[in-house]
């Protein structure tokens, strides 16, 4: 280069702004498909490794000790089983923690008579099953939990979790209204950046324990929450509330699957009985290639989102198929309710879908069905049982999990030690590339033994 460009190129060069060096490196995602604005969310990493070696529901080595001490921490598991929490919620109160259940060995962790409530931020919870269930409780005898919720809480993620049988929501993101004085505190103080990805929910109890009556809903998007993604989910057999997205919420789907909904699958509703003397806030839906479709319960021309209430709602919707039980197009749009409540359609996101892998709506169900849900490399019964009715359009809505099943019993649990060099801590992804129990690179068909009898002993 001549003396003087290359004077030249020295004076532009400290003339520019100096980049800090952390600008140029990407934030480290909490594990690999991690997405929506709780994607960088560390959980527990760089914390103590705690070890869950019984499925006792407290004490020593219990889930609930792990999950109630202070501090960054990751939760693994040398024990494999069925964990009975007899009808209490586990609540989660201290910030920075991983739960990781894809750590169990075989047959993985389920939980059992219990709900999770996540009251705090920064959380990573993957590869768990959560089966609330009745319980033999009276109808409206009290009974109320939801499968999985936030309240109040921020930077979350939820993962490959299988959620059944809640009295309340199935998986759900809550909190307080209106604390503080303006929009932004409101928002501020509430659940706020949560995702939702790869999760199985299903089979909502209807005519339970809750003591509303019927109350079998798949998500609820409570008031003035905001950055709320629901990303490769499967909603199946739930009444209402895939989801509802209530007053000034702000939320995306992408790429779900709803299968069964009764009266409503995708709705708002900001209500007016409930937001008396504050002023009404706009919600925003983004939807972009979902796909609903009716079952055996399904309202006759039940249409793909409706708007019932007051409060206006923003919407964005792009390659979303709604069909019924025998692949009749349904409506796009309805109204439950005739007030001024007004749909606005927007002309682009009105969530940022950067970095989010999207597939067109055909391919969604075959690809969700293949991966959601706890362990897809290795089902239990009430997963093969729901996916394989989703498949061939069958099931139906509950009031009682013995209607179609029973929880699974706590047997003796399977061990295997956690061994830290064969996970990469930062992300709990297994180096070796398959999780314990993984015997294949993707999931298999499920076979009784008269049935791998009738088709030549194939496995």
């Amino acid at each position: 280069m001549p003396k003087m460009l290359w004077i030249s190129a020295l004076i532009l060069a400290a003339s520019l702004p100096a980049t800090p060096a952390a600008a140029a490196a990407p934030e480290l995602l909490a594990f690999p498909g991690a997405v929506g604005s709780a994607a960088t969310t560390p959980g527990g990493r760089g914390g103590r490794i705690i070890r869950v070696t019984t499925l006792a529901p407290h004490g020593p080595g219990s889930l609930k000790a792990a999950i109630e001490a202070k501090g960054p921490r990751i939760i693994v598991f040398e024990v494999g089983g069925v964990i009975d929490m007899g009808r209490t919620t586990l609540t989660i109160t201290e910030p920075y923690l991983t739960i990781a259940g894809q750590t169990a060995p075989g047959p993985g962790i389920t939980l059992i008579r219990t709900g999770i409530d996540v009251k705090t931020h920064d959380v990573v919870m993957r590869h768990l099953r959560v089966y609330t269930g009745v319980d033999g409780q009276p109808k409206r005898s009290g009974w109320e939990a939801d499968a999985f919720s936030t309240v109040a809480a921020h930077d979350v993620i939820v993962d490959h979790c299988t959620f059944l049988w809640a009295i309340d929501e199935n998986m759900s993101a809550s909190g307080p209204r209106f604390a503080g004085k303006d929009v932004t505190e409101w928002r501020r103080n509430t659940s706020h950046d949560i995702t939702f990805s790869n999760n199985l929910a299903a089979e909502g109890l209807a005519d339970a324990s809750h003591p509303k009556g019927e109350h079998s809903k798949g998500s609820l998007v409570h008031d003035n929450t905001t950055g709320i993604l629901f990303y490769r989910n499967i909603w199946a057999h739930n009444v209402e509330r895939s989801p509802l997205v209530k007053g000034g919420a702000q939320a995306a789907l992408v790429n779900n699957l709803i299968y069964d909904p009764q009266h409503r699958a995708v709705h708002y509703n900001l209500m007016n009985l409930e937001w008396v003397g504050h002023p009404y806030v706009t919600g925003q839906i983004t939807a972009v290639g979902n796909v609903f479709r009716g079952g055996n319960d399904t309202d006759e021309g039940l249409p793909f989102l409706m708007l019932g209430g007051d409060g206006d709602l923003q919407y964005y919707g792009k390659d979303n198929i709604a069909v019924d039980r025998h692949g009749n197009a349904l409506p796009e749009f309805g109204r439950y309710g005739e007030t001024r409540a007004e749909l606005i359609r927007a002309k682009a996101p009105l969530a940022p879908l950067d970095g989010i892998k999207i597939l067109p709506s055909r391919d969604v169900e075959t690809s969700v069905l293949a991966t959601a849900g706890a362990r897809p490399w290795a089902r239990d019964a009430e997963e093969i049982r729901i996916l394989f009715f989703i498949a061939e359009g069958r099931g139906d809505i509950i009031d009682d999990e013995k209607q179609v099943s029973a929880y699974p019993k706590v047997e003796a649990p399977v061990r295997a030690p956690f061994v830290e060099s064969e996970w990469d801590l930062a992300t709990m992804e297994p180096r070796s590339g398959r999780y314990p129990g993984q015997t294949a690179p993707m999931p298999q068909e499920h076979l009784s033994a008269r049935d791998r009898d009738s088709r030549g002993g194939v496995k």
